[in-house]
Protein backbone atom coordinates (compact mmCIF):
# COMPACT_ATOMS: atom_id res chain seq x y z
CA UNK A 1 0.00 0.00 0.00
CA UNK A 2 1.39 3.17 -0.98
CA UNK A 3 1.85 5.42 2.17
CA UNK A 4 1.19 9.12 1.99
CA UNK A 5 3.72 12.02 2.99
CA UNK A 6 1.43 13.41 5.70
CA UNK A 7 1.44 9.82 7.24
CA UNK A 8 5.27 10.34 7.03
CA UNK A 9 4.77 13.54 9.22
CA UNK A 10 2.64 12.07 11.42
CA UNK A 11 4.61 8.83 12.72
CA UNK A 12 7.80 11.03 12.79
CA UNK A 13 6.01 13.26 15.28
CA UNK A 14 5.22 10.76 17.20
CA UNK A 15 8.56 9.06 17.53
CA UNK A 16 9.70 12.59 18.52
CA UNK A 17 7.16 13.18 21.60
CA UNK A 18 8.20 9.64 22.72
CA UNK A 19 11.68 10.39 22.76
CA UNK A 20 11.42 13.44 24.28
CA UNK A 21 9.14 11.83 26.94
CA UNK A 22 11.88 8.98 27.54
CA UNK A 23 14.53 11.84 28.00
CA UNK A 24 11.96 13.86 30.85
CA UNK A 25 12.27 10.70 32.62
CA UNK A 26 15.70 9.85 32.69
CA UNK A 27 16.26 10.25 37.07
CA UNK A 28 18.10 12.81 38.18
CA UNK A 29 21.64 12.12 40.11
CA UNK A 30 21.33 14.56 43.37
CA UNK A 31 24.11 15.60 44.75
CA UNK A 32 25.97 14.15 47.82
CA UNK A 33 26.43 16.30 50.59
CA UNK A 34 30.84 16.34 50.98
CA UNK A 35 31.89 14.38 54.38
CA UNK A 36 32.41 16.02 57.36
CA UNK A 37 34.55 16.07 60.54
CA UNK A 38 33.36 17.54 63.98
CA UNK A 39 34.71 18.16 67.46
CA UNK A 40 33.17 16.87 70.05
CA UNK A 41 32.98 19.03 72.97
CA UNK A 42 31.54 19.82 76.00
CA UNK A 43 31.82 16.68 78.00
CA UNK A 44 30.55 14.90 74.54
CA UNK A 45 27.13 16.28 74.22
CA UNK A 46 28.03 19.34 71.33
CA UNK A 47 28.95 18.11 67.98
CA UNK A 48 30.63 21.41 66.30
CA UNK A 49 31.66 21.40 62.80
CA UNK A 50 35.36 21.67 61.89
CA UNK A 51 35.45 20.99 57.84
CA UNK A 52 33.97 19.62 55.07
CA UNK A 53 36.01 16.95 52.95
CA UNK A 54 35.74 16.20 49.70
CA UNK A 55 39.08 14.41 47.74
CA UNK A 56 40.98 14.45 50.93
CA UNK A 57 40.79 17.99 50.96
CA UNK A 58 39.99 20.15 53.72
CA UNK A 59 37.28 23.58 53.75
CA UNK A 60 35.05 25.54 55.77
CA UNK A 61 32.11 24.58 57.43
CA UNK A 62 29.16 27.13 58.43
CA UNK A 63 30.33 29.52 61.06
CA UNK A 64 27.94 30.69 63.95
CA UNK A 65 28.20 33.92 62.32
CA UNK A 66 26.46 32.92 58.93
CA UNK A 67 23.23 33.82 57.74
CA UNK A 68 20.01 31.81 58.18
CA UNK A 69 19.89 30.64 54.65
CA UNK A 70 23.52 28.64 55.12
CA UNK A 71 23.02 27.67 58.55
CA UNK A 72 19.36 25.60 57.16
CA UNK A 73 21.22 23.84 54.40
CA UNK A 74 24.36 22.86 56.45
CA UNK A 75 21.50 21.65 59.04
CA UNK A 76 19.11 19.72 56.40
CA UNK A 77 22.41 18.12 55.07
CA UNK A 78 24.11 16.60 58.88
CA UNK A 79 22.05 17.96 61.15
CA UNK A 80 18.45 16.23 60.70
CA UNK A 81 17.66 13.91 64.27
CA UNK A 82 18.60 10.72 64.67
CA UNK A 83 21.73 11.03 62.40
CA UNK A 84 24.67 9.01 63.43
CA UNK A 85 28.67 9.50 62.79
CA UNK A 86 31.57 7.32 63.92
CA UNK A 87 33.08 8.53 66.99
CA UNK A 88 36.64 8.89 66.52
CA UNK A 89 39.24 8.45 69.47
CA UNK A 90 42.73 6.80 69.17
CA UNK A 91 42.27 7.66 65.75
CA UNK A 92 39.79 5.11 65.13
CA UNK A 93 36.28 3.91 65.47
CA UNK A 94 35.08 4.10 68.51
CA UNK A 95 31.46 3.72 68.66
CA UNK A 96 28.43 6.30 67.07
CA UNK A 97 27.52 9.97 67.52
CA UNK A 98 23.49 10.73 67.15
CA UNK A 99 22.24 13.90 66.84
CA UNK A 100 19.12 14.70 69.06
CA UNK A 101 18.83 18.62 68.18
CA UNK A 102 19.47 21.23 66.18
CA UNK A 103 18.17 24.82 66.45
CA UNK A 104 20.04 27.80 63.49
CA UNK A 105 18.19 30.77 66.07
CA UNK A 106 20.13 29.21 69.07
CA UNK A 107 22.15 32.22 70.48
CA UNK A 108 25.84 31.58 70.69
CA UNK A 109 25.61 27.95 69.06
CA UNK A 110 23.86 28.33 65.78
CA UNK A 111 26.13 26.11 63.93
CA UNK A 112 25.84 23.26 66.57
CA UNK A 113 24.15 20.51 67.25
CA UNK A 114 23.26 18.42 70.64
CA UNK A 115 24.39 14.73 70.68
CA UNK A 116 24.03 11.48 72.66
CA UNK A 117 27.85 9.34 72.30
CA UNK A 118 27.06 5.97 72.32
CA UNK A 119 30.41 4.03 73.27
CA UNK A 120 32.21 1.18 75.37
CA UNK A 121 35.70 2.70 75.14
CA UNK A 122 35.45 6.64 76.19
CA UNK A 123 33.09 9.17 77.84
CA UNK A 124 34.41 12.63 76.95
CA UNK A 125 34.60 14.77 79.69
CA UNK A 126 36.43 18.01 80.05
CA UNK A 127 39.33 18.17 78.10
CA UNK A 128 39.34 14.59 76.97
CA UNK A 129 37.66 15.36 73.50
CA UNK A 130 36.97 13.20 70.55
CA UNK A 131 36.27 13.89 66.48
CA UNK A 132 32.62 12.34 64.95
CA UNK A 133 32.41 11.75 61.10
CA UNK A 134 30.92 10.10 57.96
CA UNK A 135 34.27 8.70 56.61
CA UNK A 136 35.03 5.14 56.30
CA UNK A 137 35.23 2.63 56.87
CA UNK A 138 38.70 3.39 58.79
CA UNK A 139 41.66 1.36 58.46
CA UNK A 140 42.25 -1.04 61.75
CA UNK A 141 46.35 0.17 62.13
CA UNK A 142 47.43 -0.47 65.72
CA UNK A 143 46.66 3.12 66.68
CA UNK A 144 45.94 3.97 70.38
CA UNK A 145 45.41 7.22 72.76
CA UNK A 146 46.46 6.78 75.98
CA UNK A 147 48.31 8.55 79.40
CA UNK A 148 52.47 9.18 78.54
CA UNK A 149 54.30 6.94 80.72
CA UNK A 150 56.82 8.47 83.50
CA UNK A 151 59.80 8.57 81.38
CA UNK A 152 57.70 9.81 78.50
CA UNK A 153 56.14 12.95 80.83
CA UNK A 154 60.09 13.06 81.62
CA UNK A 155 61.90 13.37 78.48
CA UNK A 156 58.88 15.71 77.24
CA UNK A 157 58.98 17.69 80.06
CA UNK A 158 62.77 18.83 79.82
CA UNK A 159 62.11 20.01 75.88
CA UNK A 160 59.19 22.20 77.38
CA UNK A 161 61.58 23.40 79.95
CA UNK A 162 64.16 24.36 77.36
CA UNK A 163 61.56 26.07 75.51
CA UNK A 164 60.69 28.54 78.60
CA UNK A 165 64.28 29.38 78.68
CA UNK A 166 64.88 29.84 75.46
CA UNK A 167 62.05 32.92 75.90
CA UNK A 168 63.87 33.86 79.17
CA UNK A 169 61.78 32.05 81.68
CA UNK A 170 62.36 29.84 84.25
CA UNK A 171 59.59 27.82 85.24
CA UNK A 172 59.44 26.95 89.30
CA UNK A 173 56.28 24.82 88.07
CA UNK A 174 55.00 23.08 85.21
CA UNK A 175 51.27 23.14 84.62
CA UNK A 176 49.29 21.37 81.65
CA UNK A 177 45.75 21.07 80.72
CA UNK A 178 46.80 18.19 78.78
CA UNK A 179 49.50 15.55 78.01
CA UNK A 180 48.35 12.01 75.78
CA UNK A 181 50.57 9.92 73.84
CA UNK A 182 49.16 8.94 70.50
CA UNK A 183 50.36 6.63 67.08
CA UNK A 184 49.01 8.81 63.74
CA UNK A 185 51.03 6.45 61.61
CA UNK A 186 50.02 2.59 63.31
CA UNK A 187 54.23 2.47 64.29
CA UNK A 188 54.04 1.58 67.94
CA UNK A 189 56.13 4.83 68.77
CA UNK A 190 54.00 7.31 70.64
CA UNK A 191 53.67 11.14 69.13
CA UNK A 192 53.34 13.19 72.66
CA UNK A 193 50.74 16.25 72.23
CA UNK A 194 50.40 18.67 75.37
CA UNK A 195 48.95 21.79 76.08
CA UNK A 196 51.74 23.81 79.43
CA UNK A 197 51.48 26.37 80.97
CA UNK A 198 53.24 28.79 84.15
CA UNK A 199 52.37 31.00 85.66
CA UNK A 200 54.87 34.23 84.98
CA UNK A 201 53.78 36.19 87.54
CA UNK A 202 50.70 36.99 89.69
CA UNK A 203 48.65 38.69 86.51
CA UNK A 204 50.72 37.16 83.66
CA UNK A 205 50.70 33.20 81.98
CA UNK A 206 52.95 31.55 79.43
CA UNK A 207 51.21 28.67 77.43
CA UNK A 208 52.78 26.42 74.89
CA UNK A 209 51.57 23.75 72.88
CA UNK A 210 53.66 20.88 71.53
CA UNK A 211 53.98 18.03 69.08
CA UNK A 212 56.67 15.97 70.25
CA UNK A 213 58.29 12.73 68.00
CA UNK A 214 60.86 10.00 68.72
CA UNK A 215 64.07 10.51 66.98
CA UNK A 216 65.89 7.53 65.31
CA UNK A 217 68.09 7.77 68.44
CA UNK A 218 65.95 7.28 70.56
CA UNK A 219 65.61 11.09 71.89
CA UNK A 220 62.20 13.12 72.18
CA UNK A 221 61.94 16.36 70.10
CA UNK A 222 59.26 18.98 69.54
CA UNK A 223 57.65 18.73 65.60
CA UNK A 224 55.95 21.61 66.21
CA UNK A 225 55.48 24.07 69.51
CA UNK A 226 53.57 27.39 69.31
CA UNK A 227 54.30 29.31 72.90
CA UNK A 228 52.19 32.33 73.53
CA UNK A 229 51.74 35.24 76.31
CA UNK A 230 48.63 36.37 78.08
CA UNK A 231 48.48 39.00 80.65
CA UNK A 232 45.30 39.90 82.28
CA UNK A 233 45.00 42.90 80.53
CA UNK A 234 45.15 40.94 77.14
CA UNK A 235 42.10 38.64 78.75
CA UNK A 236 38.79 39.27 77.29
CA UNK A 237 37.23 38.49 80.15
CA UNK A 238 39.64 40.86 82.58
CA UNK A 239 40.35 37.70 84.42
CA UNK A 240 43.75 35.52 84.18
CA UNK A 241 41.97 32.83 85.92
CA UNK A 242 40.21 32.26 83.24
CA UNK A 243 43.57 31.09 81.29
CA UNK A 244 44.32 28.71 84.11
CA UNK A 245 41.12 27.09 83.32
CA UNK A 246 41.90 26.70 79.84
CA UNK A 247 40.35 29.41 77.54
CA UNK A 248 43.32 30.55 74.72
CA UNK A 249 44.96 27.20 75.04
CA UNK A 250 45.14 24.51 72.14
CA UNK A 251 44.14 21.13 73.28
CA UNK A 252 43.84 18.06 71.33
CA UNK A 253 41.02 16.61 69.73
CA UNK A 254 41.97 13.79 68.40
CA UNK A 255 43.49 12.43 64.99
CA UNK A 256 41.98 11.05 61.82
CA UNK A 257 43.16 10.00 58.23
CA UNK A 258 41.56 12.55 56.13
CA UNK A 259 43.33 12.24 52.66
CA UNK A 260 43.84 8.19 52.87
CA UNK A 261 47.38 8.80 52.92
CA UNK A 262 47.80 6.17 55.69
CA UNK A 263 49.00 9.08 58.41
CA UNK A 264 46.29 10.78 60.41
CA UNK A 265 46.26 14.49 60.86
CA UNK A 266 46.31 15.68 64.18
CA UNK A 267 42.73 18.35 65.01
CA UNK A 268 43.15 20.62 68.11
CA UNK A 269 40.74 23.10 69.48
CA UNK A 270 41.18 26.30 71.00
CA UNK A 271 38.33 27.98 73.35
CA UNK A 272 38.32 31.68 73.32
CA UNK A 273 34.82 34.07 74.71
CA UNK A 274 33.35 34.32 70.81
CA UNK A 275 34.20 31.17 69.50
CA UNK A 276 36.70 28.64 69.25
CA UNK A 277 39.61 28.22 66.79
CA UNK A 278 40.15 24.41 65.17
CA UNK A 279 43.53 23.54 63.67
CA UNK A 280 44.65 20.59 61.28
CA UNK A 281 48.39 19.24 61.49
CA UNK A 282 50.18 17.02 58.72
CA UNK A 283 53.37 15.24 59.06
CA UNK A 284 56.06 16.69 56.52
CA UNK A 285 59.33 14.57 57.47
CA UNK A 286 59.93 15.00 60.91
CA UNK A 287 58.01 18.02 61.47
CA UNK A 288 54.16 19.31 61.92
CA UNK A 289 52.73 21.71 59.68
CA UNK A 290 49.39 23.38 60.22
CA UNK A 291 47.26 22.79 57.51
CA UNK A 292 43.70 24.10 57.61
CA UNK A 293 42.25 26.53 60.48
CA UNK A 294 39.03 27.34 61.24
CA UNK A 295 38.16 30.14 63.39
CA UNK A 296 34.58 29.86 64.14
CA UNK A 297 33.00 33.35 65.27
CA UNK A 298 29.61 32.34 67.65
CA UNK A 299 28.45 35.22 69.50
CA UNK A 300 29.73 38.33 70.87
CA UNK A 301 31.72 38.74 74.43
Amino acid sequence: MKKLPWLYAAMAGVLCVSATAAFAQKPTRKAQPKKVVFAIIDDGVTASPIALVAKGKLSEPVTGGDDATKLNAFGRSYYKVKTTYRLIFGGADAGTVRITAFDPKAECSKNTAKVAVDSTKVKPKGFVMALATNIGPLPKNGAFRRRPTAAEKGAVEQLVRAEYEKNKLTPKALHYQNLTAIDTNGDGVAELVGSYWIEVDRLSRALIFFIAEKGKNGKYAFGYSDYRRFGQDGVMSGDIKDVDAGVYHELLLDYLDTDGDGKAEIFTYTQSFEGAEFNVYHQSGTKWVKGYTFADYRCAY
